[in-house]
């Protein structure tokens, strides 16, 4: 499965052309495309109209939303923070690191556009598809 990010998401539903949105327009219905709750989350919260709001959560609804795993991803992802900061690397963002890490556990493949995930794809085998 492919994982988008909320930045491609966020991208397309402003109908930014990027590489990104492009493949994602692109490979709908070609391939099996997902999120986590955590990026519905990250989505969902730029909303400030309530209808907006409504209508994108029911479209992504319609997609497959996988847990992020809770307590154990949550000792994953710190361990991986650990390993990169081990490194010099310093991960900005902790929900970054819950993302790449459940992608990385579950051998999920991840579209974004966010330079914070390149250390999990140099480091530690995050699979990354690049548009």
């Amino acid at each position: 499965m492919v994982i988008v990010d909320s930045t491609v998401w966020i991208d397309y539903l402003r109908d930014a052309d990027t590489g990104q949105t492009r493949w994602l327009v692109a490979r709908q219905g070609r391939d099996e495309i997902g999120l986590t709750d955590l990026i519905l989350c990250e989505v969902l919260q730029g909303f400030r109209e309530e209808w907006k709001f409504e209508r994108i959560a029911s479209e992504l609804r319609l997609l497959p939303i996988l847990d992020s795993d809770g307590t154990d991803m949550a000792i994953a992802s710190a361990r991986n923070y650990r390993m990169l900061r081990a490194k010099g690397i310093t991960v900005r963002k902790t929900i970054d690191c819950l993302i790449a890490t459940f992608c990385i556990e579950h051998r999920h493949s991840l579209l974004h556009n966010d330079r914070d995930f390149d250390p999990f794809e140099k480091h530690l085998g995050l699979r990354v598809i690049h548009a």
